[in-house]
């Protein structure tokens, strides 16, 4: 019986073949992946909106983004940009795996994303139309396009995919759920799983919405303003894009001839107890059940993705769970996030993503912008990338709330990408 509860028997391995990515990093994974080993930072100064009368003015934005050269126009119409985003990248994950949905069992593929604050721009043009203009000025759209499901329903719409459809809402810790979700479908009969998550909140409506949780990093220099474990610590840097992924059974990859990044091994979830409850944090009960759910011990792990809040209570916790359950400076950790900011629903997919490709390549990439010594304990990667011989990776992730994940990946296949 596995940690799930599933029989061992039932248990089909869950790999990942394609990868879809927009990120401030670049469109498209092989680009990611070259800004990330080059520390090229995708944060500056907001360019969506004019941000001087706002206390944070720095984000990570996606690059020369157009959904005209992605999305159908009447679909651009009809919903938000963070749809836009993950169609995009659903395209792109698809063609990378070389599935073609045409030639599957409607039945037999699924969809399961990851959304934090849903359509926030789309809903920010109608609500200015109702109170600029009036209740007739607001479209019918509004009704769907806001919607945190939405992406999830456009996505399973394109490309015909009608057998189980969902999404989950965990803030920054929604996109390991969702891949977590899409191993759990692959069990119970699903061939093909688009998962993954996207966000694009980088609007006035958005960003004020943020502000809330007093995380935000208010400092005005790019290279400054996100620095995870790091004693300058001041906050995150919000951002927009994520990834999504082809999740297959092995047995189904090897049917259709796709090599695959590397195997889905195990997941766990938690939620922090309420502040001032005496309790401790979950993360290292999360992360010794998702080694549990992996059949992996902790000495067996050879990179940790850190979620890394830049949040200076935030990271002692994180360090302290990861200090906990590998042993004091004893695994490497990273966080190439600083590149890109924090990208709520998407940001755990697309450090899977990452992770899947630091995989492949032997090369655990730099924390950008953290530099020195005694980063809280942990032997984190600063100044330039590592590389080692990569056999399993954990990503963690934490959304506001105290949402917890913890995600265990294995190396796979495929290194097309990375030559």
């Amino acid at each position: 019986m596995s940690a799930l509860g599933i029989p061992e028997g039932r248990r089909r391995p869950a790999v990942v073949t394609g990868l879809g990515v927009i990120a401030p990093t670049g469109i498209g994974a092989r680009r990611h992946w070259e800004s990330v080993l080059s520390g090229k930072s995708g944060l500056g100064r907001i360019t969506r909106f004019d941000p001087s009368s706002y206390p944070v003015k720095v984000a990570g934005e996606v690059p020369g983004f157009d959904a005209r050269d992605h999305v159908p126009s009447r679909l651009i119409m009809q919903t938000d940009r963070y749809t836009h985003v993950a169609l995009a990248a659903a395209e792109a994950a698809l063609a990378d795996a070389g599935a073609d949905p045409a030639q599957l069992p409607e039945y037999e593929m699924a969809v399961v994303t990851a959304s934090s604050s849903g359509g926030t721009e789309f809903g920010q043009h109608e609500m200015e139309n109702l109170y600029q203009r009036g209740p007739a000025w607001v479209g019918a759209y509004q009704s769907i396009a806001w919607f945190y499901a939405a992406t999830t329903g456009q996505v399973s719409i394109r490309h015909g995919m009608r057998g189980p459809c969902g999404v989950i809402c965990a803030e920054q810790a929604g996109g390991l759920d969702a891949l977590g979700q899409s191993r759990r479908l692959l069990d119970t009969g699903s061939r093909l799983v688009l998962s993954g998550g996207t966000d694009a909140s980088l609007c006035p409506y958005g960003l004020t919405a943020q502000l809330s949780t007093g995380a935000l990093s208010t400092e005005d220099d790019p290279t400054r303003a996100y620095l995870p474990f790091d004693e300058a610590a001041r906050g995150y840097v919000p951002g927009e894009g994520g990834a999504i992924l082809v999740v297959e059974t092995e047995e189904g990859a090897r049917e259709r001839g796709a090599p695959h990044y590397g195997r889905i091994l195990g997941h766990a979830a938690g939620f922090d107890p309420p502040a001032g409850s005496g309790r401790p944090p979950v993360l290292a009960a999360v992360l010794r059940r998702a080694l549990a759910d992996a059949g992996t011990d902790a000495g067996d792990v050879d990179v940790v993705f850190a979620d890394a809040a830049g949040v200076v209570d935030l990271d002692r916790a994180e360090a302290a769970a990861i200090n906990e359950v590998f042993g004091a400076g004893r695994v490497p950790v990273t966080a190439p996030k600083t590149l890109t900011g924090r990208l709520y629903a998407g940001g755990a997919a697309l450090d899977v993503a990452t992770a899947l490709l630091s995989l492949a390549a032997g090369v655990v990439p730099h924390t950008a912008g953290s530099g020195g010594a005694g980063h809280l304990g942990l032997d984190l990667v600063v100044e330039r990338p590592r590389h080692l011989p990569l056999r399993t990776v954990v990503v963690l992730a934490r959304g506001h709330g105290g949402f917890t994940s913890a995600l265990v990946l294995g190396a796979g296949d495929r290194t097309d990408h990375l030559t």
